[in-house]
């Protein structure tokens, strides 16, 4: 029994040592502190060893207990915080500082901590002081990295701990930098787009609904509920209801009408894009990629009549596609779309005209061999016409596989054999996954 009692002793003994020393290097990490304050260009290698002390000293079980230590750990990351910023704002030299990942997110967890553990009024005070200074210190990093370094999931991680940080003052009934409401609501749309561009899109809805039900006047709040609510293709009307609204709000907002585009291009209403279209073309006249979306649309409503046997209609919206195709293509000679889309228009013709080609050879009548080769020499034209385009398209991309087939098959049908193998193995080249250096016709 009292081998027994000894052993017990010494294990107490033990503890308290170990106790002591973390309570030793949590007090000289507090001194350390001290004196790189005193002389904070020449005793950069105390507040080193303030890092490393506090951690140390936060490792013993009692000192983890003690709000005091928390607090001290605050404020030691908070310095640290404090000179990288001001360091990377006037390009001083970082060389001695310590190097610390996200050091305003350990100076939040450390004061969060505190108030957790604190039974003394002096303690939260003292933690909520330091959580007003975190705040501008993690906005700081959150702005960094989502502008310039584009970590959009660290800017989230630094965005959200000033919103609950916030919420803890205000729950301490403490100052917060997010007192006015309009630093508050800045403040929710700036997590919401750190959090939408870091795909945490259930709370990039959640801070963006807020500001929606709060009617802050920002465009991107209305595109990114919409983005959000219309991936799920069964709530499209609920998703357009908020890109209507913000069109409504915001007319002359660019990103809203091509949000707004787009979601008609998914739903293949067309008749609908028209209008949309020829809005943003007015609104961005130079836009190549307008005229030339504009052009697909008509180019589309051209097929549909040819399948419904309308000629009449049918010509009317060929001639309007290839209208913006063409002033694509005159805005920059370069822009393979509308270049490549004007040689299919023509080509999509005279396939639809060999159709009715097919119907007619089988009519061995004089009047039935005369409207043949009539047809056959239209459709001919129109390959014709097509080519040009074609082989352009394939001077600028030569690894565009459909420019490929296209002339792989018109140089068929011009029964030019040689030039359609050769635009066969091409093809069967970069099908294969091989990189064409080369145009063809560059070289022509």
């Amino acid at each position: 029994m009292k081998k027994l009692f000894l052993a017990l002793a010494a294990t107490l003994m033990v503890m308290g040592v170990h106790a002591q020393e973390g309570k030793k290097a949590v007090r000289q990490a507090s001194r350390s502190l001290g004196t790189f304050n005193l002389d904070q260009t020449n005793n950069k290698a105390e507040l080193r060893e303030a890092v490393e002390l506090i951690e140390v000293g936060l490792e013993d079980p009692e000192m983890a207990k003690d709000p005091g230590s928390y607090l001290t750990k605050g404020e030691i990351y908070n310095e640290v915080a404090n000179q990288w910023t001001v360091a990377m704002q006037l390009g001083q030299d970082t060389t001695g500082l310590p190097k610390v990942e996200s050091p305003a997110i350990k100076a939040a967890e450390a004061y969060m901590k505190a108030l957790e553990l604190a039974e003394k009024r002096y303690e939260r005070k003292d933690a909520a002081e330091g959580m007003l200074m975190t705040q501008g210190h993690l906005l700081n990093a959150g702005v960094a990295a989502f502008q310039n370094e584009q970590d959009f999931d660290l800017a989230y991680r630094n965005f959200q701990l000033v919103i609950d940080l916030h919420k803890q003052l205000k729950a301490e009934n403490e100052d917060s930098r997010l007192d006015e409401e309009a630093d508050y609501q800045q403040q929710l749309y700036l997590t919401g787009l750190a959090a939408l561009n870091s795909e945490r899109v259930d709370k990039a809805e959640e801070y963006f609904k807020e500001l929606y039900k709060a009617d802050y006047q920002e465009a991107a709040i209305y595109e990114s509920l919409y983005t959000i609510t219309a991936q799920d293709t069964t709530k499209m009307d609920e998703a357009y209801a908020y890109l209507e609204e913000g069109r409504q709000k915001f007319p002359d907002q660019v990103s809203l009408l091509f949000a707004e585009i787009n979601h008609f291009l998914k739903l293949g209403k067309l008749d609908q894009l028209i209008d949309k279209l020829k809005d943003a073309i007015e609104a961005e006249p130079n836009n190549v990629s307008l005229y030339s979306t504009l052009g697909s649309v008509y180019d589309n409503l051209y097929q549909k009549e040819v399948q419904a046997g309308n000629d009449e209609k049918a010509q009317e919206y060929f001639d309007m596609a290839l209208d913006y195709y063409q002033q694509a293509a005159e805005i920059d000679p370069k822009y393979v779309d509308a270049i490549y889309s004007i040689g299919a228009l023509y080509y999509n013709k005279a396939a639809a005209m060999t159709q009715d080609l097919n119907k007619l050879a089988d009519d061995y009548s004089k009047e039935g061999l005369k409207k043949y080769d009539a047809l056959k020499k239209d459709v001919f034209a129109q390959f014709d016409k097509a080519l040009p385009y074609f082989q352009k398209a394939e001077s600028i991309d030569p690894n565009d596989m459909n420019t490929l087939i296209a002339l792989k098959e018109i140089y068929a049908r011009k029964d030019d054999l040689e030039k359609s193998k050769v635009f066969k193995e091409r093809f069967d080249k970069v099908q294969a996954g091989e990189k064409l250096q080369d145009s063809y016709f560059d070289k022509q």
